[in-house]
């Protein structure tokens, strides 16, 4: 029942006219940057840190979610009339979704995935609301061996679910937590890998890492790369769905809001597992197996709703535990600390009204943006003709005025551009970018924890597996490294088999 409550006063908090102006720009931001292939929530979450520092912290986080979620609406235009996923959740939904647009029902399509991902947020935002106190009333029992636990889950998960390789992961991490180290050490204040230079007592700029990391490494990538022809495919007919598609579209609504929530909320887990294992479930499910590859429209409402589900769930370890478990939950992570703010159970205790006004806004943006999907799809569509070099001449140009603004310095605007290449030349050699970006923040976490609990122990490690949390906690990081692998495996050979039936 108290839960009901505070989600009752954090509607109050969602319905404020500041905050339900910043949430309205998040999902047409959020919405738009899905439609834009190569562009996606991380990238302009990162790109906006810098921007937003200086506005208030519910709006802004709250702004920030609803670029999390209507990125995760608008990536399926792009899926279904480019065939052109803009990340790897998205690829069954262009496998299914644009074999029906050249059918000429690009229109039902687009229909199943936005009210798909509407019922999808609906009820993973639900159960965000129900479990995350649960899962606060447990953290607030860790100890400092407990939280230490806590870290090394962390850095397992990123180095594991963060791209194709774990050693690549690690070595990303590895290098966030060099990172990290940088400035002054808080325990004996000496410095620590400066230099010599002032600029770096005070440690890395997360905002600057991530921005460059983020906006200007990817950049200089798409810039990088040849132009592919791209053909959109016309929406013909109508958008809305006929009485046969409502029928054949609302289990797998259900069923995709079931794997996409607990997958999204696993340390290892993610939206492009989740609606690999959608689609694996929904071609097992169907009545007419037959025409999956040929444009089922399960193939594309259960997908889309397991994506949309384990956006909510990612939000559960985030908030509560301070784990992120995508790129744009870790972007979203620096968000938070821009503004002094730790995500975990004490964050439920200091600052009850910003999280649960946070949780009601997506409740909120979820509404706004099935309101904004379906009648302004021929606006999203026209997004698809603007330059590309126009386009990330903007960016640039954009990321370079928002870090003038948060620290006019020379020096940051060089590590901005180091930073840039930096990451131009991980996304260049595979290795994944997000896993820097966590490392930089929770390293120091890990090493003050570390300190404490070595310092009860008066120096005895054993104390890092005293507690039964804690042994649990490792054991579920062992889980989280093999995992990805296992349902990676199991959703892609189903996927795989799909293609190789299609060809045959």
């Amino acid at each position: 029942m108290d839960t009901f409550v505070l989600l009752a006063n954090g509607l109050l908090v969602a319905f404020e006219p500041i905050n339900l102006f910043y949430a309205l720009i998040g999902v047409t931001i959020g919405t738009a940057v899905g439609v834009l292939p190569g562009i996606g929530p991380a990238l302009t979450v990162a790109l906006l840190l810098p921007v937003t520092y200086r506005l208030d912290p519910a709006g802004s986080l709250i702004m920030f979610a609803g670029i999390y979620y209507g990125g995760m609406y608008g990536g399926s235009t792009t899926s279904i009339l480019l065939n052109t996923p803009g990340e790897s959740a998205s690829i069954i939904t262009a496998l299914e979704g644009n074999k029906m647009a050249r059918k000429g029902r690009g229109g039902p399509a687009l229909a199943t995935s936005a009210i798909g991902s509407f019922v999808a947020g609906l009820l993973a935002t639900l159960g965000l609301a129900l479990i995350a106190p649960w899962v606060v009333e447990f953290a607030l029992s860790f100890g400092p061996a407990d939280y230490f636990a806590l870290m090394v889950l962390a850095f397992v998960t990123v180095s594991a679910a963060f791209g194709d390789s774990a050693l690549r992961g690690v070595t990303s991490l590895f290098l966030g937590l060099a990172l990290g180290i940088v400035g002054i050490d808080l325990q004996t204040g000496q410095a620590r890998l400066t230099f010599g230079l002032p600029d770096l007592l005070d440690g890395v700029e997360v905002t600057t890492l991530a921005v460059a990391l983020f906006a200007i490494g990817e950049t200089f990538k798409t810039a990088a790369s040849p132009a592919a022809d791209e053909k959109v495919e016309a929406v013909q007919g109508s958008v809305w769905m006929s009485r046969e598609d409502w029928k054949r579209s609302w289990l797998p609504w259900l069923r995709g809001t079931a794997i996409g929530f607990p997958i999204g909320a696993m340390p290892a887990g993610g939206a492009d597992v989740a609606s690999f294992l959608s689609y694996s479930a929904e071609k097992h499910f169907a009545r007419r197996p037959e025409e999956f590859g040929e444009g089922a429209i399960e193939g594309v409402a259960g997908p889309e709703a397991a994506n949309n589900a384990s956006a909510a769930g990612t939000l559960v370890p985030l908030l509560t535990l301070g784990l992120p478990t995508t790129a744009t939950a870790a972007i979203m992570l620096a968000g938070f600390q821009q503004f002094g703010l730790q995500p975990g159970p004490l964050l439920f205790a200091n600052n009850p009204d910003l999280v649960w006004g946070l949780i009601a806004s997506l409740l909120v943006a979820n509404l706004m943006l099935l309101v904004l999907n379906l009648p302004l799809i021929g606006l999203w569509v026209r997004l698809l003709t603007i330059p590309k070099p126009w386009l990330y001449a903007g960016i640039l140009v954009f990321a370079t005025l928002g870090t003038i603004g948060a620290n006019p310095s020379v020096f940051e605007l060089a590590m901005l551009l180091a930073f840039g290449l930096l990451g131009y030349g991980l996304r260049r050699f595979g290795y994944p970018v997000a896993p820097v970006v966590v490392g930089l923040i929770l390293g120091p976490m890990a090493e003050q924890q570390l300190r404490r609990a070595l310092a009860i122990s008066q120096g005895d490690p054993a104390i890092l597996l005293s507690s039964p949390v804690a042994i649990v906690l490792y054991v579920v990081a062992f889980i989280a490294v093999l995992s990805p692998m296992v349902m990676r495996l199991r959703g892609r050979g189903g996927l795989l088999s799909q293609i190789a039936g299609d060809e045959d």
